[in-house]
C-alpha cells in the first residue's frame, strides 16, 4: 500500500512539472506572436504612408499632364520682336478684328499690323465712350500699340506753375475714365516745357518744372479720380522734345504740354476684348 502511494505521488508531480513547462512555452509563443503582430501593424502603417505619398505624387503628375493643353494655349509667342502674346490672346484678337473696318484689315500684312488694328479699335472705342474729344488743346495718337494723349499746358496749369488748376478737373476725369476702363494698362505722364529758362525759390530749372508738373498730374489722378498708383509713372522731359521751334508764342505754347502715354499689357489687354464687343 505504501508503494502504491509513492508511485501515485510521483506521477502527479511529473504531470505538474510537464504542465508548467507547456504553460511557459505557450506564454513565450504568445509573446512572440504579439510582438510579430505589433511589428506587422507598424509595417502596415508605414506602407500605407508610403502609398499615400506615392499617390499624391501620381495625382500631381496627372494634374500637370491634364493642364498641358491649357498651358500650350497660353504659351507666349513673339510677334515681330515687339511683344509677346499667347495663343489664347490671338484668338481674342481675331474675334475683335471681326469688328474692324474690313478695308483697313485688308491692308494688314503682318500679325503686328493686325495687333495694332485690334488695339486701335478697342482704345478708340474707350475714348469715344469717354467723350474725350480732340480739339486744338488735345491730340490723340495711336502708334505701335501705344496711345499718346497730348494736353496743352493751358488746360492744366497756370503760367510757370506746377499746381494743377481747377479747370483741369473735367479733362482729368475723362482721362481717368479711359485709364480705369482698361485694368491692363500702365500710364506714363510726361511733363514738357518750352525753351525759356525758369528759376524760382521752388523750381530749379525746366527739368524740375517738367517733373513737378508730371507728379502733380499723377497725384491728382490717384487722389481725386481713383487711378491705381502702381499703374502710373511720372517723368519730365524739360524742353528737349519740342513739337515746334521755340521762336514764337504760338510755337512755345505747343511745346508746353503734358503727354499721357498709355502702355497696354497686351496679353491682359486682349483678354478683355471679348467683353468689349
Amino acid at each position: 500500500m505504501k508503494k502504491i502511494s509513492i508511485a501515485l505521488f510521483t506521477v502527479i508531480m511529473f504531470s505538474s512539472c510537464v504542465s508548467k513547462k507547456k504553460y511557459v512555452a505557450l506564454e513565450l509563443e504568445n509573446g512572440q506572436i504579439k510582438s510579430e503582430l505589433t511589428k506587422t501593424r507598424v509595417e502596415k502603417e508605414d506602407l500605407e504612408a508610403k502609398f499615400d505619398a506615392i499617390q499624391a505624387r501620381v495625382d500631381s503628375y496627372n494634374k500637370k499632364i491634364n493642364s498641358l493643353t491649357e498651358e500650350n494655349d497660353a504659351m507666349l509667342v513673339n510677334v515681330d520682336n515687339i511683344a509677346v502674346i499667347s495663343n489664347d490672346t490671338k484668338k481674342a484678337m481675331r474675334k475683335t478684328l471681326q469688328n474692324v473696318d474690313q478695308s483697313k484689315l485688308a491692308e494688314a500684312k503682318t500679325l503686328k499690323d493686325s495687333m495694332n488694328l485690334a488695339l486701335s479699335y478697342n482704345l478708340n472705342k474707350s475714348l469715344d465712350n469717354s467723350n474725350l474729344n480732340e480739339d486744338e488743346d488735345i491730340s490723340i495718337d495711336i502708334n505701335e500699340t501705344v496711345v499718346m494723349i497730348s494736353i496743352s499746358d493751358k488746360m492744366l496749369f497756370n503760367t510757370a506753375s506746377y499746381k494743377v488748376s481747377n479747370k483741369a478737373n473735367d479733362i482729368l476725369q475723362k482721362l481717368a475714365n479711359v485709364i480705369n476702363s482698361e485694368p491692363s494698362v500702365e500710364v506714363m505722364v510726361e511733363g514738357h516745357t518750352d525753351a525759356r529758362s525758369i528759376r524760382t525759390s521752388k523750381i530749379a530749372d525746366n527739368w524740375d518744372l517738367s517733373v513737378l508738373r508730371a507728379t502733380s498730374v499723377v497725384r491728382k489722378l490717384q487722389d481725386d479720380y481713383g487711378v491705381a498708383p502702381e499703374k502710373m509713372i511720372a517723368s519730365g522731359r524739360s524742353s528737349y522734345k519740342p513739337l515746334a521751334e521755340n521762336d514764337t508764342n504760338d510755337n512755345r505754347s505747343k511745346n508746353r504740354r503734358t503727354r499721357i502715354v498709355i502702355l497696354p499689357n497686351l496679353d491682359k489687354f486682349f483678354a478683355l476684348m471679348g467683353t468689349n464687343e
